[in-house]
């Protein structure tokens, strides 16, 4: 285990350090391009670590699970202390709080979470691999989304000179063909008035290999006053150890966080107005957040909840932007409309807590205690008791997945008894990874994990298996069900007769779809905040992006009426009954995405014992199914982006594949010793062995990725067989829906 070499100073550089030494910042980049292997030479240089253990150790991947794999699953949070050898004067440290994040699609969400909490980005990029699916993905989570600046690690050039025998100039070409991928993507998405680009010239850029241990930038070539071929003569006369001791890898990323990515300070004025909502900036407290100012009011953010996979004992880890955080204060969660005491307080060391009383702004911090989702916002109590409207309190803007929930397995556990206790636990692991999700079928009497991926699923099940024993299902597709034309308008009825409700259905603009699955509008979020964003955004009328009554998972809910008498009672029902048509839609019990409900008439009972949930609910969920059918639904599946590199000459196997799985050929470009073929493919043809597949293809030697691209309609000459599928699957009617069922509940005026 990895301990603190002095903890004090730790705890002294973090509360009263100056800010100018401090860098907070993620490493992020696609699978096995050598994220973990590199933060080894961090610790190393920290002296956590023995010289000779640095890029075997892979200290960071801590848990049993990613040693068993090889592969980062959970980032892993450490805080290291280093002097800057250029100024052996200046006796401050500098201190690094470094987030080491996954690499595998399945677990992206932990790489979204870890850039909230950043101020740059270390960008690793194989020499050999290029710019791969996820690397793209991971440049627009943090430049584009999060507002990281970046700088780049090309790992792995030993590979282009050992195995590969590149001459020098082809190896120059190749890192030049990366740092313009990277920088058009950089150009692209950086903040508006920002140069964000990186440029080896300017030692923004460091070459090297983790796996040996040595690297450089352009100022250190310069400072040793050698070439660049000195790296291929030392791997001629195979003298490895050599660079690894005149140039070491740990002085090039060290010189590249300290010079180029940004204090605490700099980063909360280049970010804080992108990723705050609910603050007048011209305030004290707005100016305290722009400054990381530790005297100001406390704003901070829980960004990261680590369940310990032996003890199952939660940790929030997040960061402190404004004021400061003591151990004893109550702070209340601004989404979950919750408060908690901070019984214990520090920062993480990896997997260990090192305490202390106090974390000002600007630092990463850690609490036991409680448990929340992660994203919760956070003030002290008593600012919080000084708003009358909750809603109004500041907070941030949900944190934006590259990604969506597609596949699903059944979970149910083994003893009946303990179906409330898997319920809890569930709940609990995806409080920490909420790109996933689950939901109850009442009458199966099992739960549903849904996913990103099967990997992810596995990941999850296997710790909710070590709480509660349970049985698993098989890996199923989770497919979405669209409306494509404006539905006829419907006038149902409540079983009793006593209150109707007149509503159409039509699909919602794929703006306003996009920034509900987002969370950008939410239904915590004040009607007129909303109304504006709509507005502005997608292009809403003012007045009617104020009368939505609800927004769930890409669907809106709108009062279109005038003058209705007794609506406040049926609301709530009227909600419920709207998100159970969202989660399971008419024609296969798929969630519903992109509808827009609109009411335009209400008739409500004056007696209250006429208008109870069940009638209320019937009424509603009739419309909903009715309307939904006649405005041509179809059923939408998930797709991924595919992107594999192949060796020039064997792309034809690589385009059989994809065309034998449903996928559709985008590009096919050269790109070095390479073919880079592009292109989409149903996700659920993912698990019918097409890695197999392209492995066997070329022997072995592609490499590919997969990216999530949206949802597209199943074609139409197949659609209604997966359709039968699916109701067959789930016990339902094998015939195609025609609402029939519901056609009992329009109202007819007699």
């Amino acid at each position: 285990m990895v301990k603190v070499r002095n903890p004090q100073e730790i705890v002294d550089m973090v509360q009263k350090g100056s800010y100018a030494k401090k860098r907070v910042f993620s490493i992020v980049a696609h699978i096995d391009h050598g994220k973990t292997t590199t933060s080894d030479f961090l610790l190393k240089r920290a002296g956590l670590m023995r010289p000779e253990d640095a890029g075997a150790m892979q200290a960071m991947d801590s848990d049993d699970e990613e040693q068993a794999r090889g592969i980062t699953i959970f980032t892993s949070v450490v805080l290291l202390a280093f002097n800057d050898n250029r100024q052996p004067e200046d006796e401050e440290a500098y201190i690094f709080q470094i987030n080491d994040t996954p690499g595998h699609l399945s677990f992206t969400g932990e790489v979204s979470r870890a850039l909230r909490t950043s101020d740059g980005a270390i960008l690793l990029v194989d020499a050999l691999e290029g710019m791969m699916t996820q690397t793209e993905t991971n440049i627009r989570l943090s430049v584009g989304n999060e507002k990281c600046k970046p700088v780049v690690f090309i790992n792995k050039v030993d590979r282009l000179i050992s195995e590969l025998r590149l001459e020098p100039a082809e190896v120059y070409k190749r890192v030049d063909e990366i740092i313009n991928d990277v920088n058009n993507l950089i150009r692209e998405l950086q903040p508006e008035g920002s140069s964000w680009t990186v440029d080896f010239a300017k030692s923004q850029v460091a070459l090297g290999s983790a796996k040996h241990g040595w690297g450089f930038t352009m100022e250190i070539l310069k400072q040793n006053n050698i070439k660049p071929t000195f790296v291929f003569e030392k791997y001629n006369e195979g003298d490895i150890d050599f660079l690894r001791k005149n140039l070491p890898l740990d002085e090039s990323l060290l010189r590249m966080v300290i010079d180029h990515l940004p204090d605490p300070i700099t980063g909360s004025k280049l970010r804080m107005k992108h990723i705050v909502s609910g603050v007048d900036w011209d305030t004290d407290f707005g100016k305290s957040i722009l400054n990381s100012d530790p005297k100001g009011e406390l704003l901070g953010m829980i960004a990261k909840v680590f369940i310990d996979p032996k003890s199952f004992r939660p940790t929030l880890i997040g960061r402190v932007f404004s004021g400061s955080l003591h151990q004893g204060d109550t702070i209340y969660l601004v989404n979950q409309k919750k408060s908690y005491k901070v019984k214990r307080l520090g920062v993480m060391e990896i997997t260990d807590l090192l305490d202390m009383d106090m974390v000002p702004a600007g630092n990463l911090f850690a609490v036991f205690g409680f448990i929340c989702p992660s994203g919760e916002s956070f003030v002290r109590k008593e600012y919080a008791e000084s708003y009358e409207n909750k809603d109004d309190i500041p907070r941030f803007e949900s944190i934006k997945y590259s990604c969506e929930a597609v596949v699903s397995r059944s979970i149910t556990p083994i003893d009946p008894q303990d179906l409330g206790k898997l319920g809890e636990v569930t709940s609990k692991w995806l409080m920490a990874d909420n790109t996933a999700k689950f939901s109850l079928n009442k009458e199966s009497k099992e739960y549903v994990l849904s996913g990103i991926d099967p990997l992810q699923i596995e990941i999850l099940t296997k710790r909710i298996n070590k709480q509660v024993k349970i049985k698993i299902g098989e890996p199923i597709i989770v497919y979405r069900e669209m409306c494509t034309d404006k539905g006829e308008l419907y006038y149902t009825k409540s079983p009793n007769g006593h209150n109707r409700m007149k509503m159409f259905i039509e699909p919602l603009d794929p703006v306003a779809t996009k920034l509900s699955l987002d969370g950008e509008i939410n239904e915590m979020m004040d009607r007129k905040t909303m109304g504006k964003i709509l507005r502005e955004k997608a292009g809403w009328d003012a007045k009617e992006a104020r009368k939505i009554w609800d927004t769930y998972e890409g669907n809106l809910l709108v009062d279109g009426s005038k003058g209705l008498q007794r609506m406040d009672r049926i609301k709530s029902a009227v909600i419920d009954a709207f998100r159970s048509f969202c989660e399971h839609g008419p024609l296969a019990k798929e969630p519903v995405m992109g509808v827009k409900a609109t009411f335009t008439d209400c008739t409500v009972h004056s007696d209250p014992a006429h208008t109870g949930f069940g009638e209320i609910a019937t009424m509603v969920n009739a419309n909903l199914a009715l309307g939904f059918l006649s405005a041509k639904p179809k059923m939408f599946e998930p797709i991924q982006h595919a992107d594999i590199k192949t060796p020039n000459g064997t792309e034809g196997g690589i385009i059989k594949v994809l065309t034998q799985h449903r996928g559709i050929i985008g590009d096919i470009l050269p790109d070095g010793a390479y073919m880079r073929v592009t292109g989409k493919l149903p996700a659920s043809e993912l698990s019918k062995g097409i890695a197999d597949d392209f492995r066997g293809a070329t022997q072995g030697r592609a490499f590919f990725g997969y990216q999530f691209a949206g949802f597209e309609a199943i074609p139409r000459a197949i659609m209604e067989k997966y359709i039968m599928e699916i109701r067959k699957r789930k016990e339902m009617s094998e015939q195609m829906p025609d609402g029939s069922n519901f056609k009992r509940f329009i109202y007819v005026r007699t």
